[in-house]
């Protein structure tokens, strides 16, 4: 099933760069990029595949709740080029975070294996784990909270969100990792997956950027306060 009649009418999410090979979509959080168990409730590839113009494969995945950029290849030669750049760690991306407590270093790496511990919750495991590396740097620093740049040079589900909440500072809203009760308090998870850097199958390097949605720029404007303290969701 496609989804539901509502689904199919609402507005498409903004396309960021099209070709006749690819296409590069800001995916709002809440949204998911592929087809869930529930089939009731659409995904962001039946959305665009609605349009009716061509098959999308699909390359990489965001979790539901993470806005950002995403790829969906429009042909099986596509399709491989790019599955080759990612599996190939050639593929270069930019996240913007925000997370929990006052960053002191400057930037850094967080080298740390994975694994599926069960419910689709993932964690560290350093004996049977799969090898996981993010870099990050700061950007700014507020009160309760610090604005990184994440740098995943891996791909594992939940990558980033758990490396920085294996460090102390979970991401502000993560409704899987952190205090639940206070994670709560806020609208969505500060996580959006802001730039992306591959190959072309013309060969040329494409570099594409995904502005930050309003729902992420007003909770960084609430942190910039002295109390920390978020907008209600």
């Amino acid at each position: 099933m496609r989804g539901t009649e509502e689904d199919r009418n609402q507005v498409l999410p903004e396309i960021l760069y099209e070709d006749a090979d690819l296409i590069a979509v800001n995916k709002p959080e809440g949204i998911a990029s592929i087809p869930e168990r529930n089939r009731e409730k659409g995904s962001l590839v039946e959305l665009f595949s609605e349009r009716g113009d061509s098959r999308l494969f699909i390359v990489h995945r965001l979790d539901k709740e993470v806005s950002g950029l995403i790829l969906f290849a429009k042909n099986p030669a596509t399709h491989r080029l790019l599955n080759d750049q990612f599996s190939g760690r050639e593929v270069n991306k930019v996240y913007r975070a925000l997370v929990h407590g006052v960053i002191e270093r400057s930037g850094g790496t967080v080298d740390r294996p994975i694994r599926e511990f069960g419910s689709g919750r993932m964690g560290i495991d350093e004996k049977e784990g799969k090898a996981c590396q993010t870099d990050f740097d700061v950007v700014e620093r507020w009160p309760a909270s610090t604005l990184v740049r994440a740098f995943p040079r891996t791909g594992r589900r939940h990558q980033i969100r758990v490396h920085f909440y294996s460090i102390g500072h979970p991401i502000v809203g993560d409704p899987r990792y952190g205090e639940r009760k206070v994670q709560q308090e806020f609208a969505r998870l500060m996580l959006h997956a802001e730039e992306i850097a591959f190959r072309t199958p013309s060969g040329r390097m494409l570099r594409i950027q995904a502005p930050l949605p309003r729902t992420f720029l007003e909770i960084l404007g609430s942190a910039r306060n002295p109390e920390g303290k978020p907008p209600r969701g």
